[in-house]
């Protein structure tokens, strides 16, 4: 790294400038300052950079893998005409994906005058660190939380708190803190400069697609079409939360690599009467406004997807794209009836989201393909249900997950639909309990055929997370749970 003209820049040889009229420099704003990088590489992490280069060293390393959330920093990020800030994990946020971002870190934060910001100060006040290693990633993640909820409930802050670990204090201080910040927001630094940052950020946005060394950010669809036509078996990174690990625990390459997450086409998100439709790079946390208000019954389930920090940055299409048969949605989406788009060259495709998966660690999909849309029926008349078992409650991958709709009239059910994530190679229908369920209907016999039926339909294995036998016992009593939440019997 040197520093020219007050610009930070890494010195990588730039492999590929793919498009002429694209721009070969990453900008960003770190704290107070931009930075340009005129060449780095696909697996550059926001947190080396931080720590290794940008010498702020109050964000930590931790575990690498997204879990601990001492290496939480702030991203904002332009949504419409405004600027929202999140929490993120910078040890699996790779450097190109800030491009246009504000990145904020614990040096940056500051009360009035010499004071500590009201974060720190709360913090301090209730005696809520001992060690410290973990702290500048709660703060952050405190921070995070404040500035959109200025008196939140003890749910929601042990819900922001979900990604950060503490083994020294205990989270009651910590959680007595954040009932205890006492500010003005409004004369928060981050409020007080939010317009000049957005202003610097719309100054540094050309419109144009990026290419710096093996990393690519295409700025629209057409695109990502475009890099794709050239490097058809480059690797596709949405959130990270998952690719981000190929590079920190498998030292994985992953270049030429295509960044999706500045697509204002994937963001979309549209609603319908009876569907909603959203774009492959929609985050879990931007989804979850429409959780509340359409899928209220995925509320409790969609608090369970990682912690905040990979709520932020994690993507739906993501989950689905990577094929893992323990993903959170696909069992949920399947239960729906979802359907999906891929694209490739401009050319379209639609098919049902359980035909997706082909078998482990294949999907079909054909090389310089992406996923583009993801159609979402409403569930309407029919019962909604979504479970997960996982050794952790919050903020861990389910050793068994399951989605759930039945339509019935009284206690005939018309049209079941049960899907299972982790219990075979993909994400899959457990068509036998179905049939079941259809043929004995919303009684106890139903549901206890529907139960026994479930050993036609897999035969999962053991691994890390669970063992076989524990996984076909959890996914019949996921069974029964719905019956005894839902029924007369269970009141």
């Amino acid at each position: 790294m040197v520093n020219v003209g007050g610009f930070l820049q890494y010195k990588y040889a730039m492999t590929d400038a793919y498009n002429p009229d694209s721009r070969s420099e990453v900008r960003f704003i770190l704290n107070a300052r931009e930075v340009r990088l005129d060449s780095l590489a696909a697996t550059d992490t926001l947190l080396d950079f931080l720590r290794l280069e940008a010498r702020l060293t109050g964000t930590k390393e931790g575990c690498a893998e997204g879990d601990c959330g001492a290496c939480t920093v702030l991203v904002g990020r332009r949504v419409g005409d405004g600027l929202i800030y999140e929490a993120v994990n910078a040890c699996i946020r790779f450097l190109a994906t800030v491009d246009l971002c504000h990145v904020v870190t614990i040096e940056h934060l500051r009360g009035q005058g010499d004071a500590l910001h009201p974060v720190q100060a709360a913090m301090m006040r209730h005696h809520a660190s001992q060690c410290g290693f973990c702290t500048p990633g709660i703060v952050m993640s405190l921070y995070g939380l404040w500035m959109c909820n200025p008196h939140p409930d003890r749910a929601a802050i042990t819900t922001a708190l979900q990604g950060n670990l503490c083994r020294c204090t205990g989270y009651a201080p910590i959680v007595r803190a954040a009932m205890d910040i006492t500010a003005d927001r409004t004369e928060d630094p981050l409020a007080v400069e939010r317009q000049h940052i957005l202003e610097q950020l719309n100054s540094l946005d050309d419109g144009r697609d990026v290419a710096v060394g093996d990393a690519f950010l295409p700025a629209s669809v057409d695109g990502l079409n475009h890099v794709l036509s050239r490097h058809p078996d480059a690797t596709i990174v949405a959130g990270a939360t998952d690719v981000g690990l190929w590079v920190t625990k498998h030292l994985r390459p992953i270049g030429p690599s295509v960044f999706i997450g500045a697509i204002p086409e994937l963001q979309r998100i549209d609603i319908a009467d009876d569907r909603i439709r959203i774009g492959a790079g929609v985050t879990y946390s931007a989804f979850q406004s429409v959780i509340s208000e359409k899928l209220p019954q995925l509320a409790a389930y969609w608090d369970r997807i990682g912690g905040a920090q990979v709520r932020n940055a994690g993507t739906i299409g993501g989950n689905i794209a990577n094929g893992s048969p323990i993903g959170d949605t696909p069992p949920v989406l399947i239960a729906l009836g979802a359907e999906i788009t891929l694209n490739r060259g401009g050319k379209r495709r639609r098919l049902p989201l359980e035909a997706f998966f082909v078998d482990y660690g294949k999907q079909d999909r054909s090389a310089g393909e992406f996923l583009e849309l993801i159609d979402i029926p409403l569930p309407g008349a029919r019962l909604l249900a979504a479970e997960k078992i996982s050794k952790r409650r919050d903020e861990d991958i389910s050793a068994v997950a399951m989605g759930m709709t039945l339509l019935r009239d009284g206690e005939r059910i018309t049209e079941a639909r049960i899907a299972f994530g982790g219990m075979a190679a993909t994400p899959k229908r457990a068509t036998a309990a179905e049939q079941a369920f259809e043929a004995e209907g919303w009684t106890e016999a139903g549901v206890a055929a529907a139960m026994t039926a479930l050993a036609k339909d897999f035969a999962p294995i053991s691994d890390m997370r669970a063992s076989a036998d524990y996984r076909a016992v959890v996914a019949r009593n996921l069974l029964q749970r719905v019956w005894l939440n839902h029924s007369e019997a269970g009141t």
